[in-house]
């Protein structure tokens, strides 16, 4: 156990290294962030003046080296936009982007498991043949659409819920949270609904085709003929066996949630990482380019040690060694 996770740590940094390099090059050749910054009347010494403050005189490889010996401290640069600590600003916008991603995966477990299993375990009904009609619509429509559709049904004809930001937060372990208050819960509602629907379809298809491979099985055969009952049997034996993959696509595709939210959150106003990067990326906001997207790769790297971790919990024939 511990060799495997020194092994996966240095595996881990050395990754986390590899990006740096790849990330800082990649967004520092890109546009001229002053050009953005000042007017287009300012003096060559008012341009000068600014380069010379942001660092951006010195060589590229001058600038990833100080950039690394920030980033070992803890400090991923300083806004251009903000004049802050790059890093200080998202985490100021992560716990909204998390509490997001958090409620849209929550919805593609309790969804889509329990209907993927249906369809699996009863393919040739009418029900679960709609289920997949309607994984099918999950997946084609975009996230947009459906995002501009849901706030001119739910909030402009009829007024259920509201049409953007977060809406009345409380405050947990000093962290303001949106899903603590009522108010705060329909905010969440339909940015949640919208970013949650492609994964639903993901996670009912995975479960209907891994319970398609399960019920089969000897052992399935084997419950039955004990006299155990059938829910007993697709709970303790089918659902079991179908949760390794599952617990894989739902570990990768919640970084996929963080990382990709930014459709869902401008659409509703989310004020998350997602749009914190928008408004970067058209301002040219080097610094708070690199940080996020670093800060993304951690959360990766993170989030596949904790699913490795758990193949041994729904498992235990699953060795971390191998």
């Amino acid at each position: 156990m511990i060799s495997w996770l020194a092994k996966r740590v240095i595996q881990a940094v050395a990754v986390v290294l590899a990006m740096t390099v790849i990330v800082f090059i990649g967004v520092n050749v890109i546009g001229d962030p002053v050009a953005v910054l000042l007017p287009p009347d300012a003096t060559q010494d008012e341009r000068l003046r600014v380069i010379a403050s942001f660092g951006l005189d010195r060589p590229l490889w001058e600038q990833y080296l100080s950039f690394l010996a920030g980033a070992l401290r803890g400090d991923l640069g300083r806004s251009f936009v903000f004049s802050e600590p790059a890093l200080s600003v998202i985490l100021q916008r992560m716990p909204a982007t998390l509490e997001l991603a958090i409620a849209a995966m929550l919805l593609a477990v309790i969804v889509g498991v329990p209907l993927g299993l249906y369809a699996g375990v009863r393919p040739n009904s009418a029900g679960a043949k709609a289920v997949m009609a309607g994984s099918i619509l999950g997946f084609s429509l975009p996230t947009f659409w459906v995002g501009l559709v849901m706030i001119m049904l739910f909030s402009v004809q009829l007024g259920w819920l509201p049409a953007g930001g977060r809406g009345e937060t409380a405050e947990f372990l000093g962290v303001r949270w949106s899903f603590l208050t009522l108010d705060g819960l329909r905010h969440l509602a339909l940015p949640a609904l919208n970013l949650a629907l492609f994964k639903i379809s993901l996670v009912m298809r995975l479960v209907r085709a891994e319970t398609r491979e399960v019920v089969p099985q000897d052992y399935i055969r084997t419950a039955r003929a004990k006299g155990l009952s059938e829910g007993s049997v697709i709970r303790t034996h089918v659902l079991k066996n179908t949760l390794i993959p599952v617990v894989t696509i739902v570990g990768l595709e919640f970084g996929s949630v963080i990382a990709f939210s930014v459709v869902t959150e401008t659409i509703f106003s989310w004020p998350g990482m997602g749009k914190l990067i928008i408004d970067s990326i058209h301002l040219l906001d080097r610094p708070m380019i690199v940080a996020y997207l670093m800060v993304i790769v951690v959360l990766f790297v993170l989030i596949n040690l904790i699913v490795d971790l758990l193949y041994t919990v729904l498992d235990p024939r699953v060795r971390l060694e191998n």
